[in-house]
């Protein structure tokens, strides 16, 4: 410690008498939090503040969040969220070499901010599984959604009208035309676009079979898989058709979790894999927790349009949105 004759010298990286630096604790989960590994952290550390932090001790500091977590997942929730958005990125766990999917929920408020309902990691989706994520949200105090967007995810629209009947599920449009141009070659994705895009634009639900016919008669015969994925997303599109344009761009998409995803990917593919599921909850937690604090905190970040989308569903959905 340098001499201060007058006792006003206050460091600010190691306090007075200090054994320990300063807030080491904020420094090891804010990397952690941004994709570095134990062995990056301890690299850091000492280039930085010259601490030889062990690997063990740096684990050791992020495992303080492990009650936080559970804390975080069994918190109550709104009683009613008029969107709800289901989607999922993949991460490499080292167990019996699996790849499993972490299944994030983003539920949109009456006043149209989106809050991470929460985080479940599992190997095989299905009807039982989604069964039990929807029961759980409804322990924890949710009592109705009026629309459910996601991806086709297997046995989840069915999940969903045995634990909330009144709910609207409704698959992703953008995952479609996602699918189907897996299936054409790159001369002909602009046409098959424009072809595409007269389906999801329709005015009503006759008019986009129409469409469909067309660029089955137009490109069914060279894309065929292009047809397929249209016909078995064909029940989970149609509501879409019902309803005005002002709410279909607020649900037509899950694009509003797809860029919490893209933020967790850029910390998960850094690991390649998890040595567990817990591992792999605690990264995905505090990537969370960060993009939180960066667009808007506890409040959640706002909807783009909310307020005319909210007037239709007052009048759509007629008694189901709390005044």
């Amino acid at each position: 410690m340098p001499r201060d004759r007058n006792g006003e010298f206050e460091p600010r990286i190691v306090p007075k008498r200090a054994r320990r630096v300063g807030q080491i604790d904020e420094i090891v989960l804010s990397c952690y939090a941004r994709g570095m590994s134990t062995r990056d952290i301890e690299a850091h550390l000492l280039e930085v503040y010259g601490i030889n932090a062990s690997r063990e001790l740096i684990s050791n500091i992020t495992e303080v969040v492990t009650d936080e977590i559970e804390i975080w997942r069994n918190r109550p929730v709104d009683e009613v969220y008029p969107i709800v958005y289901v989607d999922g990125i993949r991460i490499k766990v080292r167990d019996k070499g699996a790849v499993k999917v972490a299944h994030l929920v983003i539920g949109v408020d009456v006043d149209g901010r989106k809050h991470a309902l929460g985080c479940w990691i599992a190997e095989a989706e299905g009807a039982k599984f989604w069964h039990s994520v929807l029961t759980q949200l409804r322990n924890r105090g949710l009592r109705d959604i009026l629309i459910a967007c996601c991806d086709g995810l297997t046995g989840l629209p069915e999940a969903i009208t045995s634990v909330f009947p009144d709910t609207l599920a409704q698959t992703c449009v953008v995952h479609v035309i996602r699918n189907t141009m897996r299936f054409v070659s790159y001369q002909d994705r602009k046409k098959v676009a424009a072809s595409m895009r007269k389906i999801y634009t329709a005015p009503t639900v006759e008019a986009a079979e129409l469409a469909l016919k067309e660029l089955d008669a137009q490109w069914g015969r060279q894309y065929p898989g292009v047809i397929d994925v249209w016909r078995r997303a064909w029940a989970e599109f149609i509501p879409f058709l019902d309803y005005p344009a002002e709410l279909r761009r607020v649900f037509y998409s899950t694009n509003a979790i797809e860029s919490i995803n893209v933020q967790l990917r850029k910390i998960t593919k850094t690991r390649g894999h998890f040595p567990s599921d817990e591992a792999a909850m605690k990264l995905i937690y505090l990537g969370l927790r960060n993009i939180s604090s960066k667009r808007g905190g506890e409040s959640g970040t706002g909807t783009h349009g909310w307020k005319t989308a909210l007037n239709t569903l007052v009048v759509l959905f007629p008694g189901r949105l709390p005044l």
